[in-house]
């Protein structure tokens, strides 16, 4: 779980990629959890979490994160 002072002292290039990273894993866990292959549960929740942190510290610096990808 990453805490939102860990993201604020990010820079921005690496605040992009946290964000980049953290939706590659949210698809993959709801992808796992879909098939059926996914044991921890929780999992998902935490990644979306981490997700919406990282972008919340995003639109707080004025990121535009829809180019985010």
């Amino acid at each position: 779980m990453v805490t939102g002072k860990e993201l604020r002292d990010l820079q921005d290039d690496e605040l992009v990629e946290r964000i980049k990273t953290a939706r590659r894993e949210v698809f993959g866990l709801r992808f796992q959890l879909a098939t059926g292959e996914l044991e921890n549960t929780a999992g998902v929740t935490s990644a979306k979490r981490d997700l919406a942190r990282a972008l919340t510290v995003a639109r707080e610096r004025g990121i535009d994160i829809h180019q985010i990808r």
